[in-house]
């Protein structure tokens, strides 16, 4: 199966046909997708100017998506070896135990659904690495009562999402998954209140 990289060379290769490329930047997106495969595909197209259904787009278009991939995708991977580190050091150390931020790092490794969108429609309009920089810096800081990707309040907690876990905090500003170590007590229970009073509003 081939890798990130070697994708990537194909999507940059004028030798093969622009469906081809096309194909194969589809298939970067099996590797690396912050948003979720639809979302993140969603957001490419709409930042580079491809019809997300055209099977014959324009090669320098698709190659600026894959270049918004390729830098988002290394401010990720600096990340995740920078957390692999601190991992060893606190082991080396006696301290074992994983924290819920761990847990919830766990299920991102590698860089697919970092910021999950539920909706591939809504997501944050923004450049993929400059929004992972905001979550990385929200994952470093204290927790916040604000969405880490576009600083919206408006965090309603929502059931029966298409990912694990299947609940959890969405900013209606952006439609991220919020990572719920990056959130006060307080913001998670405003998001419940929140859904809450929408469940109450439709009866």
């Amino acid at each position: 199966m081939a890798g990130f990289r070697s994708l990537a060379r194909q999507v940059h290769d004028p030798r093969f046909a622009r469906a081809a490329r096309r194909t194969y930047l589809r298939r970067c997106l099996e590797r690396f997708a912050p948003y979720g495969h639809r979302a993140t595909w969603d957001h490419l197209c709409a930042r580079a100017g491809i019809a997300p259904l055209d099977r014959d787009p324009d090669p320098a278009r698709l190659v600026a998506a894959l270049e918004e991939l390729e830098e988002a995708r290394i401010v990720w991977l600096a990340y995740e070896a920078e957390f692999a580190a601190r991992r060893k050091r606190e082991k080396h150390d006696g301290l074992r135990r994983p924290s819920p931020l761990d847990d919830w790092h766990r299920r991102t490794w590698g860089g697919n659904g970092v910021a999950w969108c539920d909706d591939p429609r809504l997501h944050p309009s923004d450049r993929l690495a400059d929004v992972l920089r905001r979550i990385i810096s929200a994952i470093e800081s204290a927790p916040a009562d604000k969405c880490p990707a576009c600083a919206d309040t408006r965090i309603v907690w929502r059931q029966d999402l298409n990912h694990y876990p299947r609940s959890g905090p969405v900013c209606t500003g952006c439609g991220i998954v919020v990572p719920i170590p990056v959130l006060t007590p307080r913001a998670i229970e405003y998001a419940k209140q929140a859904r809450l009073a929408e469940h109450l509003a439709v009866r």
